[in-house]
């Protein structure tokens, strides 16, 4: 079943990315619009924010050899490559995007290397990167385990792993565990985005606790993403994308069609949007 997910990851990349990129850019992330969400802005630009904003957070201030662990189409690796002026390299399970990726670090001159590769088996050898990135990519693990053990395993010693990846909210609160509503409302996102789970920021910390990091942080800042479905729905329903959409196969229709289940789980404080930061000790 595990093959079976990374397939349908591939297969779903690997038909949505030039619309994406031709409707929404080449960062397939989301926006920040401010601690409160309310700051209007260009999408593209609350992109890019939410970059820096995340780098600031992390205490990032230098990076010579990055790895972006689920690069996409190479938006942040290539952001990042040219911000630290470092070596970085990026990985995806669609070779659509990784040739995208390749083509797009050719044509702005930022030497970038992409690969075909799982975070879950990464090709680098031990403490190869000073800076490992995870921008959205986190939901689509199937093991966090795995996941977060390869992040720490490829770092130098020292060195800091970052992350945001959506989250469900927390279950140890006063709302307890998930209710049969919100599970249904969460099996609907992973059919429609080919995720196998997500899990809550506090298990994301225990687990990265248990895999060895040091000065964990973490913070939810669902409130500064959330207008961003809202954006791109809005776009979405223009007449030139809705004819570009009809072209594009049925996952990327469907995916279309269900942007409302992310933006109504934010609204319902369902989806969290979370984001740790660790040091390999």
């Amino acid at each position: 079943m595990t093959q079976d997910l990374y397939r349908r990851i591939g297969q779903f990349y690997d038909g949505s990315s030039r619309l994406w990129e031709e409707v929404w850019g080449e960062h397939m992330h989301h926006g920040y619009y401010g601690p409160t969400g309310r700051l209007r802005k260009d999408r593209y630009q609350a992109q890019i924010d939410l970059m820096d904003e995340l780098l600031r957070w992390g205490k990032v201030e230098t990076a010579s050899q990055i790895l972006d662990a689920g690069c996409g189409i190479g938006g942040s690796t290539l952001y990042l490559a040219k911000r630290f002026q470092a070596e970085a390299v990026g990985i995806t399970l669609s070779p659509v995007q990784a040739q995208r990726a390749a083509e797009r670090s050719q044509a702005a001159s930022i030497p970038a290397k992409f690969k075909v590769a799982n975070a879950l088996d990464s090709p680098f050898a031990d403490g190869t990167f000073d800076l490992v990135w995870s921008l959205e990519s986190g939901e689509h693990m199937p093991d966090k385990r795995q996941f977060l053990r390869e992040c720490y395993r490829q770092l130098q010693p020292g060195s800091t792993f970052l992350m945001a990846t959506w989250c469900h909210r927390p279950t140890d609160s006063l709302a307890g565990p998930l209710t049969a509503s919100e599970q249904r409302h969460l099996e609907a996102i992973y059919q429609v985005y080919c995720l196998p789970h997500v899990i809550s920021l506090p298990d994301y910390r225990a687990i990265a606790a248990e895999v060895g990091f040091e000065q964990i942080q973490t913070a939810d800042w669902s409130t500064a993403v959330a207008p961003f479905w809202d954006e791109v729905i809005r776009s979405a329903l223009d007449p030139s994308v809705l004819v570009k959409l009809l072209g594009a196969g049925r996952s990327t229709i469907q995916g279309a069609l269900s942007l409302g289940l992310m933006s109504s789980g934010y609204r319902r404080g369902l989806i969290r949007f979370g984001l740790m930061r660790g040091v390999r000790g």
